[in-house]
């Protein structure tokens, strides 16, 4: 079965090194060599990280002669934020019913609790 894009989008938003690859290329446009050179690991792990994120469709690579370049897409993380969005508001709704059927309860009456010394 095939996963859908949202959820192919949070697997590889989930990883930290994914994460920081993707704020790396927020900065503009970058090479295997130049995302790898921060990283403590190998270019082929880099480049496995990448082949994650293009699956998502969170970055596109480019070849340009020698050099393969990666670009940050946006597309994908709106798709994920509007998501996010729609879920945040749900709950809003939610807490802001509880607060209104919280108020609209009549108040116990006051009671004087003693304590035995």
């Amino acid at each position: 079965m095939e996963r859908d894009r949202l959820s192919t989008v949070f697997a590889a938003l989930a990883d930290p090194t994914r994460r920081q690859i993707l704020d790396r290329l927020g900065e503009g446009p970058a090479t295997v060599s130049e995302l790898a050179e921060p990283l403590p690991m190998t270019m082929p792990a880099v480049s496995r990280h990448l082949k994650v994120l293009e699956a998502a469709g969170l970055i596109s690579r480019d070849r340009q002669a020698q050099w393969r370049s990666s670009s940050l897409r946006v597309e994908p993380m709106q798709e994920a934020i509007g998501w996010m969005q729609r879920l945040g508001l749900v709950w809003e709704q939610r807490f802001d019913r509880l607060e209104a059927h919280l108020a609209a309860r009549p108040t116990a009456p006051d009671h004087d609790i003693q304590t035995t010394t």
